[in-house]
């Protein structure tokens, strides 16, 4: 019996030896993908969630219409109608089967964009937005620099191949990031289908989603699909559920649907928003100076998992008061950071903010002034 014993302890203890070196990967496993690269971000804050070598330049398809679509929709042309010239119709690959000559709305032309993927819709755009194709891209040059999109570079407004275009999994989850934060494109993406009123040369058309996120995975709100020979599957998926936004990139994916899918689920199941840091007044041990007198603008809420949550660190970096009279700190007077195991989160600007003198009222003054006649003090 003592043998046994001594035996059943060694086995327990090698068991909580091997599960003390995998601590993490034990409670929550990382998604496998079919991608040669690919990326889950978190839309609220940006935060990484999952990452398969996502900054690697390659090829994106019809991915390449979410700039299109946001730069046609920031133009503030939506609802004026533009006529279709000829050389639209000459964009090879998909198409919406425009006529030259027709009049259409800019709104539809992003439909088609959007739903179909029409490249004709791409050219028409372009010459609608910004007169021609070359200074359409010139744009969408211009907005991937503003976005911070480093690797990043278009040549056309569709996607067709080019050795000159292309992006990262990476830079597009930050495009896709940006173009959610604008009402008319999430409602355009997450439309299963739009009617197009006749116009001068074509009847009512009905054009179908081809993203089947929408109808594969109930928590699915948009995105946009793309393909050709060289680039091979692309897509981009938004998904939301518990007050979780989150946005899949994949490039190069033969089971995009599936790891999409398999990516948001894993998101679902291990994390949730936490609001790390409330807006208003910033309560915390700093420098007599600055105590009661520091404020932030907007809360900070990062999706954490529970190992996560205890983990969460936060630094109040401020400038150091002067000596002086009536000395004021910049604005902003510092940042609050939000680390976890050394690595920053977020990072918010902390406003200093001084007393304000309350003003008196007409009996507050009035008393004032008697009390100065009758005593020959001056209140205070």
């Amino acid at each position: 019996m003592g043998i046994l014993i001594k035996r059943a302890l060694f086995l327990l203890l090698c068991l909580l030896l091997v599960f003390s070196f995998f601590p993490r990967a034990s409670q929550a496993a990382e998604p496998e993908v079919s991608a040669q690269s690919a990326v889950l971000i978190d839309q609220l804050s940006g935060r990484v969630l999952f990452d398969h070598n996502s900054r690697e330049k390659l090829p994106i398809a019809s991915i390449t219409k979410v700039m299109t679509a946001i730069l046609a929709i920031e133009s503030g042309k939506l609802n004026k109608t533009f006529t279709v010239s000829p050389e639209a119709l000459r964009t090879e690959g998909s198409s919406i089967y425009l006529k030259a000559g027709e009049k259409i709305k800019l709104k539809d032309l992003v439909y088609g964009l959007m739903l179909r993927s029409g490249n004709d819709a791409s050219r028409a755009i372009a010459e609608a937005v910004a007169g021609s194709e070359p200074g359409f891209v010139l744009m969408m040059n211009e907005k991937a620099h503003e976005l911070g999109m480093t690797n990043s570079h278009f040549t056309n407004p569709n996607g067709l191949e080019n050795p000159n275009h292309y992006s990262t999994a990476y830079d597009m989850a930050l495009l896709m990031r940006y173009a959610m934060g604008n009402a008319e494109f999430r409602k355009v993406v997450g439309t299963k289908l739009h009617r197009v009123s006749a116009t001068n040369k074509e009847g009512i058309r009905v054009w179908k989603n081809k993203n089947k996120m929408l109808r594969l995975y109930k928590y699915a709100t948009g995105g946009k699909t793309g393909f050709t020979k060289k680039a091979r599957r692309t897509l981009i998926s938004t998904a939301s559920k518990n007050n979780l936004d989150l946005i899949a990139v994949t490039l190069n994916d033969g089971d995009d649907w599936k790891d999409h899918q398999g990516m948001f689920e894993w998101a679902f199941a291990h994390f949730r928003p936490v609001q790390v840091a409330r807006k208003g007044k910033l309560k915390a041990k700093v420098n007599t100076f600055y105590q009661g007198h520091l404020f932030i603008h907007h809360s900070i809420t990062l999706p954490l998992s529970k190992d996560e949550q205890k983990s969460i660190r936060k630094k109040l970096i401020l400038l150091k008061p002067k000596k002086e009279n009536n000395w004021k700190p910049a604005t902003p007077a510092g940042r609050l950071n939000i680390t976890l195991d050394q690595q920053r989160l977020s990072s918010i600007p902390v406003f200093y903010q001084p007393e304000k003198k309350q003003k008196k009222g007409f009996w507050s003054r009035f008393n004032g002034f008697l009390h100065a006649i009758i005593t020959g003090e001056e209140s205070r």
